[in-house]
C-alpha cells in the first residue's frame, strides 16, 4: 500500500448493493478510486503551494494555470469521493493525515518555475496512468459510470499536461 493510499483508508459500509456489479469489484475499484483520491488531493495540495510561491518570468502564466488547476482539483474530489460512497464504500475518512501530501518547505523554497512545471507534469503524468488502468478495469466490469467520471478526469489531466509542457517549452 502507497503512503497516500494508506493515509486514506478504505472501508465497507454494511449495506449490500445489488447494482449489477460484482462484489470483488466493488471493493477492488474504490480501493483504486481511493488513490486516485488521494494523488488528487496532493496535486490539489501541490498545485495551490506552487501557486503561491512560483516566481521569475514564468509566474503569471503558471500562476493563473495552477489556480485553475487547484480549483478544478478540489471540485474533483468531491466527484471522486461521491462516486466511491455510490460503489457501497465509505469515502476515506483519515484526512487529518493529509499535511503528508504537501512538499515541504525545501521542496518549494529553492524551486524553479521549470522544476515546479516539471513536478506537476510528472503528477498529472502519474494521474492519467492510474485513472486509465481505473477505467479500463471498469469498461471491462460494465461501470460505465465510473468509466466515464474517469473519462472526464483524463480529459482534464491531459489538458493540463498540454499546457504545462507548452508553458515549459517557452
Amino acid at each position: 500500500m502507497s503512503r497516500v493510499s494508506a493515509v486514506l483508508d478504505i472501508d465497507v459500509q454494511d449495506e449490500k448493493l445489488d447494482i449489477g456489479l460484482d462484489d470483488k469489484y466493488l471493493k477492488q475499484i474504490s480501493a483504486e478510486l481511493s488513490d486516485i483520491l488521494a494523488a488528487t488531493y496532493r496535486l490539489t495540495i501541490k498545485s495551490h503551494l506552487y501557486h503561491w510561491n512560483v516566481v521569475g518570468p514564468l509566474f503569471k502564466p503558471l500562476h493563473e494555470l495552477t489556480e485553475e488547476h487547484y480549483n478544478a482539483l478540489f471540485s474533483a474530489t468531491d466527484i471522486i469521493a461521491e462516486r466511491i460512497r455510490a460503489l457501497g464504500h465509505l469515502a476515506p475518512t483519515r484526512l487529518g493525515d493529509a499535511a503528508a501530501f504537501a512538499p515541504k518547505v525545501a521542496e518549494v523554497k529553492n524551486t524553479s518555475a521549470i522544476d515546479m512545471i516539471e513536478d506537476l507534469i510528472a503528477d498529472h503524468r502519474d494521474a492519467v496512468k492510474a485513472m486509465r488502468k481505473a477505467a479500463e478495469a471498469a469498461g471491462d466490469a460494465g461501470d460505465v459510470v465510473t468509466e466515464d467520471m474517469l473519462t472526464a478526469r483524463l480529459d482534464f489531466h491531459e489538458k493540463a499536461l498540454w499546457m504545462l509542457r507548452a508553458i515549459a517549452a517557452g
